[in-house]
């Protein structure tokens, strides 16, 4: 018997890598051991954040427009709904010792907005020590991936948003920065290269999930 105790997980990479498709078999696996666990996402999470997300995609939904966000826009949009996430999901969910797995976090704020398109790094630290509260991870899986296997996968999605258009340049650059990101705690955070499409990794990551529940 696993005693009652709040964890919060995320799951960071590139579009392609698998962490959204691993964030709900880690989901459903916790959910069958009858702990009180929710599945979020950013952007979003929320209603409100949720809309935000709605404003951020809609900006690149349209190519042609002569008119769009700059990445600081961006980057705030970003921001903002994170605010909204933490207030009305994360922290009262951990509050009421539930476990919370998040399809991205803050780690994908540095790497794309910061390392990948130049976002003045300070401005999102100083953001960030406003609206986080104390709320930090747990555990982080990061889940690498080949380039061209990424974007093989990306190929095959019916439903794509800008997350799946970027170059693979992009993509290996910000691929870089994540694994940068992971090297500052390796307490904390547990790469595994998703490449194969096999069950390794699920169970890697299960495997590493309760080890850290039982601490």
């Amino acid at each position: 018997m696993y005693k009652k105790k709040s964890l919060f997980i995320t799951f960071e990479g590139i579009e392609g890598s698998g962490k959204s498709y691993q964030c709900k078999k880690l989901f459903n696996k916790i959910k069958r051991m009858g702990l009180s666990v929710i599945k979020t996402r950013e952007p979003g999470g929320t209603k409100g954040a949720e809309k935000i997300r709605n404003i951020i995609l809609d900006d690149y939904f349209y190519p042609d427009s002569k008119e769009k966000f700059n990445k600081y826009t961006d980057t705030l949009l970003y921001l903002a709904a994170r605010s909204e996430h933490i207030e009305n999901k994360i922290k009262p969910s951990i509050s009421k010792r539930k476990i919370v797995i998040c399809d991205r976090f803050i780690d994908s704020t540095l790497a794309y907005q910061v390392y990948g398109k130049g976002v003045n790094k300070n401005l999102v630290d100083t953001i960030h020590k406003s609206i986080l509260k104390g709320i930090k991870p747990d555990l982080t899986f990061l889940l690498k991936v080949n380039i061209s296997k990424a974007m093989k996968r990306l190929k095959q999605r019916k439903k794509k948003n800008r997350y799946d258009k970027f170059s693979k340049s992009f993509y290996n650059r910000v691929q870089k920065a994540f694994i940068k990101i992971a090297k500052t705690n390796r307490k904390k955070y547990f790469v595994l290269d998703n490449s194969k499409d096999n069950k390794d990794v699920e169970e890697k990551i299960f495997n590493k999930f309760l080890k850290t529940l039982k601490k």
